[in-house]
Protein backbone atom coordinates (compact mmCIF):
# COMPACT_ATOMS: atom_id res chain seq x y z
CA UNK A 1 0.00 0.00 0.00
CA UNK A 2 1.34 3.43 -0.96
CA UNK A 3 2.31 5.82 1.79
CA UNK A 4 -0.15 8.66 2.24
CA UNK A 5 1.30 12.00 1.10
CA UNK A 6 1.00 14.97 3.44
CA UNK A 7 1.64 18.46 2.14
CA UNK A 8 2.72 21.58 3.91
CA UNK A 9 1.02 24.70 2.61
CA UNK A 10 4.25 25.70 0.87
CA UNK A 11 4.59 22.28 -0.77
CA UNK A 12 1.00 22.39 -2.00
CA UNK A 13 1.58 25.85 -3.46
CA UNK A 14 4.81 24.73 -5.16
CA UNK A 15 2.90 21.96 -6.97
CA UNK A 16 0.27 24.38 -8.32
CA UNK A 17 1.85 25.12 -11.73
CA UNK A 18 1.76 21.41 -12.60
CA UNK A 19 -1.52 20.72 -10.81
CA UNK A 20 -3.14 23.67 -12.56
CA UNK A 21 -2.14 22.40 -16.02
CA UNK A 22 -3.44 18.90 -15.29
CA UNK A 23 -6.68 20.15 -13.75
CA UNK A 24 -7.29 22.53 -16.68
CA UNK A 25 -6.91 19.54 -19.02
CA UNK A 26 -9.37 17.54 -16.91
CA UNK A 27 -11.96 20.34 -16.89
CA UNK A 28 -11.64 20.82 -20.66
CA UNK A 29 -11.83 17.09 -21.41
CA UNK A 30 -14.76 16.67 -19.02
CA UNK A 31 -16.75 19.32 -20.89
CA UNK A 32 -16.03 17.48 -24.14
CA UNK A 33 -16.94 14.15 -22.56
CA UNK A 34 -20.31 15.49 -21.37
CA UNK A 35 -21.10 16.90 -24.82
CA UNK A 36 -20.10 13.68 -26.56
CA UNK A 37 -22.06 11.59 -24.08
CA UNK A 38 -25.17 13.71 -24.65
CA UNK A 39 -24.83 13.25 -28.43
CA UNK A 40 -24.40 9.49 -27.97
CA UNK A 41 -27.45 9.26 -25.69
CA UNK A 42 -29.51 11.17 -28.23
CA UNK A 43 -28.35 8.90 -31.07
CA UNK A 44 -29.02 5.79 -28.96
CA UNK A 45 -32.51 7.01 -28.01
CA UNK A 46 -33.62 6.94 -31.64
CA UNK A 47 -32.31 3.45 -32.39
CA UNK A 48 -34.41 0.35 -32.60
CA UNK A 49 -33.05 -2.51 -30.49
CA UNK A 50 -33.42 -5.00 -33.32
CA UNK A 51 -31.24 -2.83 -35.58
CA UNK A 52 -28.34 -2.43 -33.13
CA UNK A 53 -26.17 0.67 -32.86
CA UNK A 54 -25.73 2.87 -35.89
CA UNK A 55 -22.18 3.56 -37.10
CA UNK A 56 -22.53 7.13 -35.76
CA UNK A 57 -23.57 5.85 -32.33
CA UNK A 58 -20.67 3.37 -32.28
CA UNK A 59 -18.22 6.15 -33.15
CA UNK A 60 -19.67 8.41 -30.44
CA UNK A 61 -19.53 5.63 -27.84
CA UNK A 62 -15.88 4.97 -28.69
CA UNK A 63 -15.11 8.67 -28.41
CA UNK A 64 -16.84 8.83 -25.01
CA UNK A 65 -14.64 5.93 -23.87
CA UNK A 66 -11.46 7.54 -25.25
CA UNK A 67 -12.13 10.83 -23.48
CA UNK A 68 -12.96 9.00 -20.23
CA UNK A 69 -9.64 7.15 -20.44
CA UNK A 70 -7.76 10.40 -20.98
CA UNK A 71 -9.48 11.91 -17.93
CA UNK A 72 -8.56 8.84 -15.89
CA UNK A 73 -4.93 9.23 -17.00
CA UNK A 74 -4.94 12.85 -15.81
CA UNK A 75 -6.46 11.81 -12.47
CA UNK A 76 -3.69 9.22 -12.10
CA UNK A 77 -1.13 12.02 -12.62
CA UNK A 78 -2.73 13.99 -9.79
CA UNK A 79 -2.65 10.90 -7.58
CA UNK A 80 1.07 10.48 -8.32
CA UNK A 81 1.62 14.03 -7.11
CA UNK A 82 -0.37 13.15 -3.98
CA UNK A 83 -3.47 15.29 -4.36
CA UNK A 84 -7.08 14.31 -4.96
CA UNK A 85 -9.50 15.62 -7.59
CA UNK A 86 -12.79 16.51 -5.92
CA UNK A 87 -14.68 18.31 -8.69
CA UNK A 88 -14.70 17.86 -12.47
CA UNK A 89 -16.75 20.93 -13.38
CA UNK A 90 -14.83 23.50 -11.37
CA UNK A 91 -11.43 21.82 -11.00
CA UNK A 92 -11.52 21.29 -7.27
CA UNK A 93 -8.45 19.63 -5.70
CA UNK A 94 -7.60 18.66 -2.12
CA UNK A 95 -4.16 18.12 -0.57
CA UNK A 96 -3.89 16.15 2.68
CA UNK A 97 -2.20 18.15 5.42
CA UNK A 98 -1.62 17.99 9.16
CA UNK A 99 -2.54 20.90 11.39
CA UNK A 100 -0.86 19.77 14.57
CA UNK A 101 -2.14 16.20 15.03
CA UNK A 102 -5.26 16.71 12.91
CA UNK A 103 -5.50 15.52 9.33
CA UNK A 104 -7.28 18.10 7.16
CA UNK A 105 -7.63 18.90 3.47
CA UNK A 106 -5.99 21.93 1.96
CA UNK A 107 -8.48 23.03 -0.68
CA UNK A 108 -7.77 24.65 -4.06
CA UNK A 109 -9.96 25.44 -7.05
CA UNK A 110 -8.94 26.13 -10.64
CA UNK A 111 -8.53 29.86 -11.08
CA UNK A 112 -7.20 30.49 -7.58
CA UNK A 113 -3.62 31.72 -7.41
CA UNK A 114 -2.63 29.78 -4.29
CA UNK A 115 -3.75 27.19 -1.79
CA UNK A 116 -5.39 29.44 0.78
CA UNK A 117 -8.27 27.36 2.21
CA UNK A 118 -8.79 24.19 4.19
CA UNK A 119 -11.60 21.96 5.47
CA UNK A 120 -12.04 18.91 7.66
CA UNK A 121 -11.62 15.47 6.05
CA UNK A 122 -15.32 14.71 6.33
CA UNK A 123 -16.42 18.12 5.03
CA UNK A 124 -16.48 19.52 1.54
CA UNK A 125 -15.93 22.66 -0.46
CA UNK A 126 -18.83 24.51 1.17
CA UNK A 127 -17.17 24.08 4.57
CA UNK A 128 -13.79 25.41 3.53
CA UNK A 129 -12.22 28.22 5.50
CA UNK A 130 -9.30 30.58 4.89
CA UNK A 131 -6.03 29.29 6.30
CA UNK A 132 -5.38 31.34 9.41
CA UNK A 133 -1.77 32.43 10.04
CA UNK A 134 -1.57 30.30 13.20
CA UNK A 135 -2.58 27.22 11.18
CA UNK A 136 -0.13 27.98 8.39
CA UNK A 137 2.74 27.79 10.85
CA UNK A 138 1.37 24.53 12.25
CA UNK A 139 1.22 22.51 9.02
CA UNK A 140 3.83 19.82 8.68
CA UNK A 141 4.63 16.94 6.36
CA UNK A 142 4.74 14.19 8.95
Amino acid sequence: MAKRKYFTIDEANRTLPLVQRIVQDIVDEYRGWKECLARYELAAAYQRPEEGESPDAVALRRRVDEIAQQINDYIAELEQIGCVLKGFDDGLVDFRCKFGRRDVWLCWKLGETEVAHWHELDAGYRSRQPIAPELAGDSSDR
